[in-house]
């Protein structure tokens, strides 16, 4: 769904690596995720890389910043199948109620040390409504890509 996404917005604050309660070696395994977004705007989101086919997105949607979100595995840990579906599902009606667009993605480790995790690429999204809405879904973190197209990890514990 498009509608009401904001012209022009700014990544105001976020909370880096410094002081956070995160295992280290988890937040190495969120910075050696591929983030990938499916569907008719399908690319790779790679931390600290600059994506030319994102700048392309926000240009199209008329925004300067996007943010990858889940509600799967809260505080990175397992829940069951059906947990998780339903409470991806109630991400999106939040994100749609908002009048947000929502691309499917999936946040895979290269590894595959882990299952992939459904997500959404969520373009125009402010930061603090994406960090608001992650710690609502009790995430470690979210992804948060600026006027710069260059995606970084936002800690939120």
């Amino acid at each position: 769904m498009i509608s009401n996404i904001p012209n022009r917005l700014q990544i105001r604050s976020a909370r880096f690596d410094s002081g956070s309660r995160i295992d280290p070696a988890l937040v190495q395994a969120y910075r050696e995720t591929e983030y990938r977004v499916l569907g008719a705007h399908a690319m790779v989101l790679r931390l600290d890389v600059h994506s030319d086919r994102l700048v392309s997105l926000h240009q199209a949607f008329l925004v300067e910043c996007s943010v990858f979100i889940t509600a799967y595995n809260p505080y990175s840990q397992r829940a069951d199948l059906e947990v998780n579906i339903r409470r991806q599902s109630e991400l999106a009606e939040l994100l749609e109620s908002r009048g947000l667009v929502v691309f499917q993605g999936i946040g895979r480790h290269p590894g595959g040390r882990w299952a992939g995790e459904p997500g959404f690429l969520v373009p125009g999204m402010p930061l603090d409504e994406a960090c608001d809405i992650g710690r609502q879904f009790r995430q470690n973190a979210i992804i948060c890509c600026g006027v710069d197209a260059t995606p970084r990890l936002i800690l939120l514990r």
